[in-house]
Order: structure tokens, then C-alpha cells, then sequence
């Protein structure tokens, strides 16, 4: 398995290897997968009072703020108590921003520019999202899954980890980005997921309503006990290696049996089918 690795928020590619760094070592150690990494399109200072905090510049986000940043209201979900339910939570900060064009235009280019780092590398099949990060990787999950069921293209990404994590957003016509949340939209990942969080993460809330919208038979979570950060320390890269190696070889091996049986069903349709439905143009068209 090949993984797309998204930083957060005012990370860079480089920044999030060496943040990564100890866990990828584990599983590529255990011979479970390999990395790429990417990092957004627009280059950012960072906040002020946070200049040391975010490493080595220069630094991205997924997301143009030139014109504002709403999704910077998030912060204040550092000041909500955890005992407030997850879905409630994320509400309260849903509306901001609603019926300003640019973020939709913002939300479509940074989607849009994932959806053309994962085209240039047919070998990607996983994602593994940190932060802001994990939201977009989130929703392009959800997307693929759509353009899916309307163009009958095959899908690419079948396994995500998530770590400190946000719902994904998902376009409703063409003027509005609503976040999806479970006792709205139920179930909306339906791929095996893993979702990495800390207790001490300030922004719980929005990791576990991530959570709450995966399929729960096929999601596991693990808290690191931590904050809102990537484990590094060898006791939680050990048991994440351990939780990865019972994962990972199961999914790849349902893979490869849905895999064979979509094969044997196609195999199966053209096999019944009238020899006179394979003309050359309708042959040149399926071999295309």
C-alpha cells in the first residue's frame, strides 16, 4: 500500500516527513507500506505568537486564506468542554462564512489540486491525513466515493488514517460546503479507517465526529493520551505498529478478493453475452 501523506495547516511536505518520521520508519520497518508526501498550494506566514511552533518555513496550507479564513473559527473549539456532544460541537461553527462564494471556490481548488496529485501517482491507494490534512483527505474520500456512482470509475483510495482529524466537507449544489455530521448524514466513509487522537487534544471533538461518520465496523481508534499532535515517542510508534500490523494486511486482502470478484462478475457479463455485440467499434471502445 502506498499512502498520500497531507500535512495540517501551516506544515510543509518536508516538515510532515520529519513529523511522521518515527511511524513511517515502524511501517515500512514492518514492510506494510510506502510514503508519499504533498503539502497545499498556497504559502503562509503563521500566526502570530506561533512564529517557532510550526517548523521550518516555508510553510502551506491547503486552503487560500488571502481573502479571510473562516475555517480559523475552529479555533475557538479549543474553549468548548468535551462533554459537549461532537456533532453539537461542530455545529456551532458550521455557518461561518455561509453564503460567501470564495470559500466555495477556495474549498473546489484545494479538492481539486489533491484529485491531481493522487491522478499523477496510479500507485497511491491510502491516505494519511493529519489536521487540516485529515479534513481534506476526508472529503476527498467522500467526493471520489460520488464521482464514483456516477461515472462508474474505479475508486483509488481504500484506507485512511486519520490523525487529530476533522469531518469532512461536501459541496451541496453549488453555492454551499456543509461539514457532515453523523445525525445529519449518517455514515458517509465507508473504506476501513484508523483514526489517531490524543484525550489532551484541544480539538477533540472534531476528530471524533470525524470518526462518527465512518463506518463503524471497518474504523478503529487509538488515543495516544497526547495533545493535538503526530505521536512520535517510541512507546505509542510501537503500539501503532502493532494495531497497523493486524489492520493493514486484512484490508489489502479484502481488496484483492473485491478485486478478483468484480473481475469474475465482468468475466461472467461478457461471457453470456451475443458474439454480435463485439463488433470493432464497440471493441475498439471497451480496449480504449
Amino acid at each position: 500500500m502506498k499512502f498520500l501523506c497531507l500535512p495540517g495547516a501551516y506544515g510543509s511536505a518536508k516538515n510532515f516527513q520529519v513529523q511522521l518520521g518515527p511511524l513511517a520508519e515502524e511501517l515500512e520497518r514492518r514492510g506494510l507500506c510506502t510514503f508519499t508526501y504533498s503539502q497545499g498550494t498556497h504559502e503562509v506566514d503563521p500566526p502570530q505568537g506561533w512564529e517557532d511552533y510550526f517548523g521550518a518555513r516555508p510553510l502551506y496550507r491547503f486552503l487560500d486564506t488571502r481573502q479571510g479564513d473562516t475555517f480559523e473559527t475552529l479555533r475557538r473549539l479549543r474553549h468548548v468542554p468535551h462533554s459537549m456532544p461532537a456533532e453539537d460541537t461542530m455545529r456551532m461553527f458550521q455557518k461561518a462564512g455561509e453564503g460567501e462564494d470564495w470559500h466555495q471556490r477556495v474549498w473546489r481548488e484545494a479538492l481539486d489540486a489533491v484529485f491531481k496529485t493522487l491522478d499523477e501517482d496510479p500507485e497511491i491507494d491510502g491516505i494519511i491525513g493529519y489536521s487540516e490534512g485529515a479534513m481534506v483527505g476526508a472529503s476527498l474520500i467522500v467526493e471520489e466515493a460520488e464521482r464514483a456512482k456516477k461515472s462508474g470509475c474505479q475508486r483509488r483510495i481504500k484506507f485512511a488514517i486519520f490523525i487529530s482529524g476533522a469531518p469532512p466537507l461536501k459541496f451541496e449544489g453549488k453555492d454551499r460546503i456543509v461539514a457532515q455530521l453523523f445525525d445529519e448524514a449518517g455514515i458517509v466513509i465507508d473504506i476501513p479507517t484508523f483514526h489517531i487522537f490524543g484525550c489532551d487534544d484541544a480539538f477533540l471533538s472534531s476528530a471524533v465526529a470525524l470518526f462518527n461518520v465512518c463506518e463503524p465496523s471497518k474504523a478503529t481508534m487509538y488515543d495516544h493520551g497526547l495533545g493535538h499532535i503526530v505521536p512520535r515517542d517510541a512507546e505509542n510508534v510501537g503500539v501503532l505498529g502493532e494495531i497497523l500490523q493486524e489492520i493493514m494486511p486484512k484490508v489489502e486482502e479484502d481488496n484483492r478478493r473485491a478485486a478478483s470478484e468484480q473481475q469474475q462478475r465482468k468475466e461472467s457479463g461478457l461471457s453470456g453475452m451475443d458474439k454480435s455485440e463485439f463488433a470493432a467499434p464497440a471493441l475498439l471502445r471497451t480496449t480504449s
